[in-house]
């Protein structure tokens, strides 16, 4: 009779006893000694994984130390769609990260060729102008009677030298004829060249003046946009100060330093991606340098990027990679899917897959690495269809029950 109070009191003993009394007293009530050893706790017994209070990427009846590199096994974690990711195929490219600010592919800097007081200003800033266009005009009084009157000199010169040939081929046939001395004849051979002399004078005059004639009307050079004005109506300037900037923004050029280790790779005419006031765009490496800076060690390369819309303002900042190559169909995963154990046990690249509801690591070796889509090639360890965890989603291992809720329209997103 003595044995049942000691039963009893055995089935209450504390939870704080040592192991030992515990699996005797579970034993004893008639519990499996196993069931007791894997107990975790201050959990109360049959309660399942991933119950009330779980969230998204916790884990639940997991214990410290198991399963394996790279997290912890058994367990349970709850995931959403967006956590998983299908492996499939896709386009990447490596490519060489550049950056800077795309500027106009020429700015022009117009200048006044006379002194004088402007009467008219024709443009203002960011008009679109043409070659040919007249920006502004000068006072041309003087200009316009210096040319008159260079064109009289010139009409009384060409006449007086037509007189002097006339004069010289008379004398002549009389020379020949013996009429007159040799002396006339070197006499009107003289008053012809120097007429023609005075005549060509006159035509350098009247050149001069019609080009001053001009220079009163400010043309622009080029197509482009007027990037500023810097006079005003009326106001008298100098021979020589800056009037207007013209830019050619139809084609915009990016000027990059590229490390020089990387300069063999470097090829005109390789397609260049950008992104830019929040729009991806395309251009190509126009110009390659071919010298490397001593003191930077860096090829300078030139990019030119189409802008016939102009939608695209001058000194943009973009950031974009120089196109090494290009794989249309390689296997991609995202970069947030890849992990890599620790240096002590080899620095092992792998990802955690999903099979048949439960992880598994699977170690997996990287090609391509697109910083630009933010996703890797996957030369071996995985397969079109297979399912990855993607992101920051708490501590995981091997054997570890997966449960997914949501919707699976977010599955195989990057």
């Amino acid at each position: 009779m003595t044995w049942t109070p000691m039963l009893s009191l055995s089935c209450r003993a504390p939870r704080r006893a040592a192991l030992a009394l515990s699996l005797v007293a579970f034993a004893a009530c008639g519990g499996d000694p196993a069931d007791a050893a894997s107990a975790t706790p201050g959990k109360a017994p049959g309660a399942t994984p991933g119950g009330a209070g779980s969230t998204p990427g916790s884990t639940s009846g997991k214990a410290p130390g198991g399963g394996g590199p790279g997290g912890r096994g058994g367990g349970s974690v709850v995931l959403s769609g967006a956590d998983i990711h299908k492996v499939g195929p896709g386009l990447i490219e490596a490519g060489i990260a550049i950056s800077g600010n795309l500027r106009p592919i020429e700015t022009v800097s117009i200048r006044a060729r006379i002194e004088g007081d402007l009467t008219a200003l024709l443009v203002r800033e960011g008009d679109a102008v043409r070659t040919g266009t007249v920006l502004a005009e000068f006072e041309r009084t003087e200009q316009e009677a210096a040319l008159r009157s260079a064109e009289a000199d010139e009409l009384a010169a060409k006449s007086d030298a037509q007189t002097a040939q006339w004069n010289l081929e008379q004398t002549r046939d009389l020379f020949k004829a013996g009429a007159v001395a040799e002396r006339d004849m070197r006499a009107a051979e003289q008053a012809a060249l120097t007429a023609t002399a005075r005549l060509a004078a006159a035509e350098s005059r009247v050149r001069a003046a019609a080009s001053l004639t001009r220079d009163t009307k400010v043309i622009s050079p080029v197509d482009g946009m007027v990037e500023r004005r810097n006079v005003e109506n009326g106001e008298r300037v100098s021979r020589g100060a800056e009037l207007f900037t013209v830019v050619r923004n139809d084609v915009l050029e990016l000027t990059a330093a590229v490390p020089a280790r990387r300069a063999s790779a470097l090829k005109r005419g390789q397609v260049v991606r950008f992104t830019a006031d929040g729009r991806t765009i395309e251009g190509r490496v126009s110009r390659v340098s071919p010298t490397i800076d001593l003191q930077s060690q860096s090829v300078t390369v030139f990019v030119q990027v189409p802008n016939a819309t102009g939608v695209l303002k001058g000194n943009a900042f973009a950031t974009g990679q120089i196109i090494e190559s290009s794989i249309p169909d390689g296997l991609v995963i995202p970069q947030a899917a890849v992990r890599e154990t620790a240096q002590s046990a080899g620095a092992q690249t792998f990802v955690w897959k999903l099979s048949g509801g439960t992880l598994a690591r699977a170690d997996i070796k990287i090609g391509i690495v697109d910083d630009a889509r933010g996703v890797v090639q996957v030369v071996s360890g995985l397969a079109a269809g297979d399912e990855i965890v993607v992101g920051n989603v708490g501590l995981l291992g091997a054997g570890m029950q997966v449960q997914l809720i949501g919707t699976e329209a977010n599955r195989g997103r990057p």
